[in-house]
């Protein structure tokens, strides 16, 4: 196996391989960017680039489902929705249809929103508006229902952004149409409107599902909100304040659920806050901002503890651990500008979007790298995929997989 990533350390100690998992969404199994799995000891020169390959434009990251992987991006004028095989990356098939998606800011014109796997479909959400649902075995598309046309979803400063959440038998997103249409839930069988719930503009952020007061709920940030809600007919719960005083700012993180409490964040001045869901409400436990202030980049939680980049992304992140229960910042590592942050088992494997691959203990007693890699110069910006040992990872041009159970 050609090695084609420059390994400069590796750590000692050997971990095993505990078994496989999907990652069939956004920020993997349980969309909080984290999977049980521990991962081998690197061999000192690392492990394999199993296989890369060019692809097109776009901020969407890869999803694994059992032996495929699928990547949402965009070849000239066509949002290409691709599945390959995730161990060679050879294409089993492709389907596309054309976008007029053009970026006011100079920024790639590719989808935004990771798409969703569930049971034998998948569903995209297209920078354009386009909402698709098609078939897992061959990408024949099922439905497609234009946001823009049907809600009247605005373009906002960078696309739309929301990646899909499958809930029962509702895709839900988070369109910021009008006339009630700021989140949507459509059938999955047939795309048709099953219910639609606010006035709020779309943010950046996808939304997630969890169980809280025993109950299945739906968490979200609109541009304007923390949004709790049934999935199931759309009635909220609660509605938080929740938005950066800046009018030209984002809101991209997801929402994090850790039992009974929430845990949002976004840059721009709006900070972050630890809340506890009480029945039709949420307590503010602390909000602060300069602890973990999220630009784009959903941080992962480990036991009782936040490890994620703080700060803005073009004014230079800084890789951060806090603990959650006082908001006490542990450590801070500056020089690393952006990136995203996945946990593996009790390990972090940060990823730069200098293109660099970071491997370290998941502690907050200090940030010390076992091992690290260039996978690509610069130009990361969406959220890998680990799944079955193998790390997934895109830049603006690139897509790789790196065998990390490799010995």
């Amino acid at each position: 196996m050609i090695r084609s990533v420059l390994w400069l350390t590796a750590p000692a100690m050997l971990l095993l391989c505990t078994g496989a998992a999907d990652w069939p969404q956004f920020l993997g199994p349980n969309r909080n960017g984290a999977v049980a799995d521990t991962l081998p000891a690197w061999p000192k020169d690392g492990p394999s680039a199993r296989w890369q390959r060019s692809v097109g434009e776009g901020f969407s990251g890869p999803i694994v489902v059992g032996d495929r992987l699928v990547l949402f991006h965009r070849l000239g004028e066509r949002e290409v929705l691709e599945a390959m095989d995730a161990s060679t990356g050879r294409v089993l098939w492709k389907s596309d249809y054309a976008t007029h998606y053009q970026d006011d800011f100079g920024f790639e014109e590719g989808p935004r929103a990771t798409p969703c796997a569930h049971e034998s479909q998948l569903f995209t959400y297209g920078a354009d508006g386009m909402i698709s649902a098609w078939a897992l075995t061959n990408g024949m598309k099922q439905w497609s229902v234009d946001a823009k046309s049907e809600f009247g979803s605005p373009k906002g400063f960078f696309g739309r952004a929301c990646s899909p959440l499958v809930e029962g038998e509702a895709v839900i997103l988070n369109v910021g149409g009008r006339n009630g249409a700021g989140i949507v839930a459509l059938a999955r069988s047939n795309g048709h409107l099953l219910w639609k719930a606010t006035e709020d503009e779309a943010s950046y952020s996808s939304p997630v599902s969890a169980v809280l007061g025993g109950v299945r709920r739906v968490v979200m940030l609109t541009r304007g909100h923390l949004v709790v809600m049934n999935p199931s007919d759309g009635r909220v719960l609660v509605e938080r304040p929740f938005r950066p005083a800046n009018p030209s700012s984002v809101t991209a993180a997801t929402p994090l659920v850790l039992g009974e409490q929430l845990f949002i964040s976004a840059s721009y001045g709006a900070g972050a806050a630890l809340l506890q869901w009480r029945e039709k409400r949420l307590d503010t436990i602390w909000e602060e901002d300069h602890i973990m202030s999220c630009h784009y980049a959903t941080c992962v939680q480990h036991e009782g503890f936040l490890y994620g980049f703080d700060g803005r992304q073009e004014q230079g992140c800084v890789l951060r651990c806090v603990e959650l229960a006082n908001h006490r910042v542990r450590w801070s590592e500056p020089g690393l500008k952006a990136g995203t942050v996945t946990l593996a088992g009790r390990e972090l494997l940060v990823l730069t979007e200098g293109g660099q691959l970071l491997r370290a203990p998941a502690s907050p007693e200090t940030f010390k790298v076992s091992a690290r890699a260039q996978l690509w110069p610069d130009g990361v910006r969406a959220h890998p995929a680990l799944a079955d040992g193998r790390f997934y990872a895109r830049s603006k041009n690139k897509l790789i997989c790196v065998d990390l159970n490799h010995r």
